[in-house]
């Protein structure tokens, strides 16, 4: 019986660490004005296997994309993406004027302290899904991820 016991746990911890594949950390909005429809999200993304984010959604928006700014021919360029492929053991951060998530047509103004719930969605390469739930603070906007090239929607 204690066997039987000890397997049926080890087995339920089995699956539980096989579903934890993807980390998500140090989520947070960017804190918007009046008016503001958009909004920038940042955060890191860790797996244990090759995996990409294939979809974000927010309650506090009406989409949420992922973007991605790089300089092309000497101009900053954004351009939404598919999906963020999220490589074995390596770092993936969303930070100011990289890859980053856009929560577009927010439905109020995100306000310093304010929680935001955001739902990632993960894609391995068997086609097999993982959704990682995190709770995003809002922070206010500083002088320095402005300078680095943060941009706005109109």
């Amino acid at each position: 019986m204690m066997m039987r016991l000890a397997m049926t746990i080890g087995c339920m911890f089995a699956s539980v660490l096989a579903q934890a594949q993807v980390t998500v950390s140090e989520p947070w909005i960017r804190a918007t004005v009046g008016g503001q429809k958009v909004a920038g999200g940042y955060l890191q993304i860790k797996s244990e296997r090759d995996t990409a984010l294939v979809g974000v959604k927010s309650p506090a928006a009406a989409n949420v994309e992922v973007h991605e700014m790089a300089m092309v021919d000497n101009v900053m360029r954004m351009r939404a993406l598919q999906k963020l492929d999220v490589p074995a053991g390596r770092s993936v951060e969303l930070k100011p004027g990289g890859y980053h998530l856009m929560l577009i047509d927010i439905k109020e103004p995100m306000k310093v302290g304010a929680k935001v719930p955001l739902q990632l969605t993960f894609e391995d390469k068997d086609k097999k899904r993982e959704t990682v739930e995190v709770t995003a603070e809002v922070r206010p906007l500083s002088g320095a991820s402005a300078a680095k090239g943060e941009h706005k929607h109109h």
